[in-house]
């Protein structure tokens, strides 16, 4: 399988990901409550525009509109018999915006999780996840995606499901979890442990990491977890913007421009290969990502400390202070739809 991503980070050293897809996309009048993958069918200029507008403030990988794009997800919305086809257009989208880009755009095929919980927690089979993932990541790669992008996970096992199904697809795949629970995933998962969640398959992953979760500097410190833990590894971090704040019935993240700036500038001094943004993280946002990467060079890695006198507060306790974890406070449910 050719693998963009080291070929890009070859170049350039380090990659700044897209932003927020849920939060641009309401703005862009997505009622709550609708399944954004129908917009490919429905609404693709809006889409296109999503993508256009990320790449015009620097992105270097962009990821398709597939978040929810399993049947389990897609039968919220009477649309489990469309998988493919809805996949497939996401993907094409975010293709035609790449390839008139000018320069490289990576297409990364985004993979949420099922909603369903594995065995023995739950009713579904790691054999019946593959199966799922994999009829979602065959109608991306059909569309043009370069890489299964496999975000927002909790369960070990269900990622490597989603790892499983790429590898019989034949798509590289990253893949990244939400350490939103006192430090963990909402299974337990502990940073340091993200390197080994594939062990045993037959290909490894081209980067792994972290996204959404409670802020900027809880997956900061997230990060200086897992680059301690496997210093030569691709390393991702996908932050959100700030922290969600309930403004009547809406949800506003409280991040400005100069702070995901800063968090750009942590990140690399964290060691992060691939930087973006998740919740609330707009176009304008991004572009000042951009420009911090740009314009930065590599410092001292921070510590926790530091990255609370810079940015602010932790919202949960580190992994190591926290055992299994706790449920947190913070709204989940908009937290789950990858911005």
């Amino acid at each position: 399988m050719t693998n963009p991503i080291d070929a890009l980070l070859e170049k350039k050293g380090v990659l700044l990901a897209d932003g927020a897809t849920g939060t641009n996309l309401f703005n862009m009048g997505l009622a709550s409550g609708e399944a954004p993958e129908l917009w490919n069918e429905t609404a693709p200029e809006k889409i296109a525009t999503l993508h256009q507008k990320f790449v015009d403030a620097g992105a270097d990988i962009i990821l398709t509109n597939s978040f929810g794009g399993t049947r389990h997800r897609l039968k919220l919305h009477h649309a489990q018999d469309r998988v493919h086809e809805l996949n497939k257009r996401a993907a094409e989208i975010a293709r035609e915006v790449a390839d008139k880009a000018g320069r490289k755009v990576i297409v990364a095929g985004s993979v949420g999780p099922t909603g369903e919980l594995l065995e023995p927690l739950g009713a579904m089979t790691y054999e019946e996840a593959v199966d799922a993932f994999s009829e979602q990541i065959k109608g991306l790669k059909d569309g043009g995606a370069e890489i299964a992008w496999i975000e927002t996970m909790s369960a070990p096992g269900e990622a490597k499901a989603a790892a499983q199904a790429a590898i019989n697809v034949g798509l590289p795949y990253t893949y990244t979890v939400s350490f939103d629970t006192a430090g963990r995933s909402m299974m337990g998962l502990a940073p340091k442990d993200i390197h080994g969640v594939v062990e045993g398959l037959p290909q490894g992953p081209v980067g792994v990491g972290a996204n959404c979760g409670v802020g900027a500097p809880d997956i900061l410190a997230s990060l200086l977890d897992m680059t301690e833990a496997k210093p030569e590894a691709t390393v991702i971090v996908k932050g959100n913007c700030g922290i969600p704040e309930f403004h009547g019935t809406e949800i506003h993240y409280s991040g400005t421009p100069e702070l995901m700036a800063d968090y750009v500038r942590l990140a690399v001094d964290s060691g992060a290969k691939i930087i973006g943004g998740c919740c609330g993280t707009s176009f304008e946002h991004l572009a000042a990502m951009r420009q911090a990467l740009d314009t930065h060079h590599k410092g001292t890695r921070p510590t926790v400390s530091t990255i609370v006198e810079r940015i602010g507060p932790l919202r949960n306790k580190t992994a190591d202070q926290s055992g299994s974890g706790a449920e947190t406070s913070e709204p989940r449910r908009e937290r789950r739809r990858r911005g």
